[in-house]
């Protein structure tokens, strides 16, 4: 027995990340005295600047919205109780297929192992129990998120670390759901092409395959402020407009598959930490 706390860290690509796919773990952990650490990649400088000017319009300055992103991170972090950020400040790569996946220091375009040395660093110091971070495809085919996962799992390598890893997912049918409140708020939404149809039927997992569901109702109001910090991003006003009662129904359970254990804690299971306290 040792004096140092259970550790959760979890590796995610842009500022905001945190707060959508894990906001609930992370609030919930640091309230049960578990150090929450959240190493960011990227400075999400292909964001939206203010007003909504997008990448490559005209007034959008990268370094402005990559300023701007760290104070909303460091927001959304004090409202999640957040024990340590670390930020590795790659540049965003942006969405797969724009010209800034090609752009030099662009998190895609960093060799693994460079980013993966960096990480084993951070791993080594913090020594997680529990490591959480993206399926190889990134959750949805995002570069900086297929990055993450890259430099995760490589860096664990370097390691003779022996934490407990998840990647992070999402039910067939929490997504079914997600699907319908969207048409539900856009009425006038028009319906997918088939291809992006059927490309969003293949993103998360069956119900019957996810091995981890944690339960974070009661923090699904931190979750709610922690996005609201990261209010310039667009793509975040969607789940604002919910209102938080609804946006609690909706986000408050977060899911997992686990992909390294040696506890042998049976699954599926409904706490990161099963049996390791």
């Amino acid at each position: 027995m040792t004096d140092r706390p259970l550790t959760l860290m979890a590796v995610h690509a842009h500022p905001d990340d945190e707060a959508t796919g894990t906001g609930g773990i992370l609030a919930r952990y640091a309230a049960e005295g578990i150090r929450t650490v959240l190493v960011t990649c990227t400075d999400g400088r292909c964001g939206d600047g203010p007003g909504g000017v997008k990448p490559g319009d005209p007034g959008h300055d990268p370094a402005a919205v990559a300023l701007m992103r760290r104070q909303e991170l460091a927001a959304s972090c004090a409202v999640l109780k957040v024990s340590d950020l670390e930020t590795l400040d790659y540049a965003d790569s942006g969405m797969m297929g724009w010209p800034s996946n090609d752009a030099p220091g662009s998190f895609w375009q960093t060799p693994v192992q460079d980013g993966a040395a960096r990480l084993a660093e951070l791993m080594r110091h913090y020594r997680p129990d529990v490591v959480v971070t993206y399926d190889e495809n990134g959750f949805y085919g995002h570069p900086d998120h297929i990055q993450a996962h890259r430099i995760t799992m490589a860096a664990l390598e370097m390691t003779t670390l022996a934490p407990k890893v998840y990647w992070t997912t999402m039910p067939r049918s929490m997504m079914q759901r997600f699907g319908e409140i969207m048409r539900e708020f856009h009425p006038d939404m028009p319906e997918p092409d088939p291809a992006e149809a059927a490309a969003m039927a293949e993103i998360g997992l069956p119900d019957d395959e996810i091995t981890t569901w944690v339960d974070t109702t009661g923090f699904s109001g931190q979750k709610f402020d922690a996005l609201a910090a990261h209010a310039s991003q667009g793509d975040n006003i969607f789940f604002l407009k919910m209102g938080k009662e609804r946006f609690g129904e909706l986000m408050g359970m977060e899911t997992f598959v686990r992909v390294q254990d040696t506890t042998g804690a049976a699954i599926p299971e409904n706490d990161l930490f099963a049996g390791l306290r």
